[in-house]
C-alpha cells in the first residue's frame, strides 16, 4: 500500500482504537503491580475522604458549624419588625401637615380688613404682615430723637430758655407721632394669597390695593440678605408677562421659604392644596 493511499478499515495494518478494547493494557506486564510498590486504590476510604474529614457531619457544614439550620431558625425567631410611632410617620402622610413638608397653620377665614377685597368664588389661602424689621428705620429714628431731644431739652432748661425747650418737646412729639403712624401702617399692611391671585393691601387713610393674577406670573423669586437669613425675612420679586406691573417687589416678608412654597404650590398644584386643607370640593368649578 502506497504512502498516499488511504488505509482501509479492514485492511492490512488496521488497528482497533485503544478505547474500543476493554481488555487493552491489562495483559501488559507494565501494568502489573510491583512487589515493592503496591498500587492502592485512588478512591479508597483513607484520610482524604473519611467520614471524619472535611465533609463529615462534624465539619464545616455540621449543625454545630456556621451554616447550621438551628442557628438560622434562631435568627429568624429573634428578628423583630421595626416599630414607628405616629409622630415619625406624620410627615410622610398626605393629610394633616401637608406631606413631608411642615406647613405653618393659618387662619381659615380672612380678617375683616382683607375680606372686603375678596370676591365670593375665590378661596382664601392666607395673609401675612411684614416682618418687624420693616419698622427698624422709624423705630431707630424715634429712639435717636428721644435721646437727642431729651438731652437738648435738659440742657436748654438749665439755660432758662423756655421757648426752645417747648420747640424741642414739640419736635419730639412730631417724631413720635410719625413713628406711631409707621407702626399703624405696618399693622394694616398685608400680603394676601388666594387660589387666583396675590395682593398687597396697605395704607391707613388712603388704601392701596395691588394685585397680580397667578396665571400671569411667569417668574417668582425671593432674596435674603445675611441679616434676613438670621431673622427669617426676605424680599419677593414677581415677574409678569405684562410690561406694566402693579405688584412686582414686596419687601420684608416673613418666612420667605414657607411663603414661596405656598405660592408655587398654589400655582402648579392647586389640587394638592385643596386636599391638604381638607377642601375636597371641585376646584375646577371656581376656575
Amino acid at each position: 500500500m502506497g504512502p498516499g493511499e488511504p488505509r482501509q478499515p479492514g485492511g492490512e495494518g488496521a488497528r482497533r482504537p485503544r478505547d474500543d478494547d476493554e481488555a487493552f493494557g491489562y495483559d501488559d506486564p507494565a501494568f502489573d503491580e510491583h512487589p515493592e510498590y503496591p498500587r492502592e486504590p485512588v478512591y479508597s476510604e483513607g484520610p482524604g475522604f473519611s467520614p471524619d474529614a472535611a465533609f463529615s457531619p462534624d465539619a464545616a457544614y455540621s449543625p454545630s458549624a456556621g451554616y447550621a439550620t438551628d442557628q438560622r431558625d434562631d435568627y429568624t425567631d429573634e428578628y423583630e419588625a421595626p416599630v414607628f410611632t405616629e409622630e415619625e410617620l406624620q410627615g410622610l402622610g398626605g393629610g394633616g401637615q401637608g406631606g413631608p413638608r411642615r406647613v405653618l397653620p393659618l387662619e381659615d377665614e380672612p380678617t375683616t380688613l382683607v375680606a372686603r377685597y375678596l370676591f365670593p368664588t375665590e378661596r382664601y389661602r392666607g395673609e401675612w404682615k411684614r416682618h418687624w424689621i420693616h419698622l427698624s428705620t422709624p423705630l431707630s429714628i424715634g429712639a435717636g430723637a428721644t435721646v437727642l431731644l431729651g438731652y437738648l431739652a435738659g440742657f436748654l432748661t438749665k439755660q432758662n430758655i423756655d421757648g426752645l425747650v417747648t420747640a424741642a418737646v414739640l419736635l419730639w412729639l412730631g417724631v413720635i407721632s410719625w413713628v406711631a403712624w409707621k407702626v399703624f401702617d405696618w399693622y394694616f399692611d398685608r400680603f394676601i394669597l388666594t387660589n387666583k391671585r396675590v395682593m398687597v393691601v396697605n395704607g391707613i387713610i388712603t388704601r392701596r390695593v395691588a394685585m397680580m393674577p397667578l396665571l400671569r406670573v411667569t417668574d417668582m423669586k425671593y432674596e435674603q440678605s445675611a441679616l434676613g437669613r438670621m431673622l427669617n425675612y426676605g424680599t419677593f420679586v414677581l415677574e409678569s408677562a405684562g410690561q406694566d406691573q402693579a405688584l412686582r417687589e414686596v419687601k420684608h416678608l416673613p418666612n420667605p421659604n414657607e411663603l414661596y412654597l405656598r405660592v408655587v404650590e398654589e400655582m402648579y398644584e392647586p389640587q394638592a392644596v385643596e386636599a391638604r386643607l381638607g377642601k375636597d370640593g371641585d376646584a375646577g368649578d371656581d376656575a
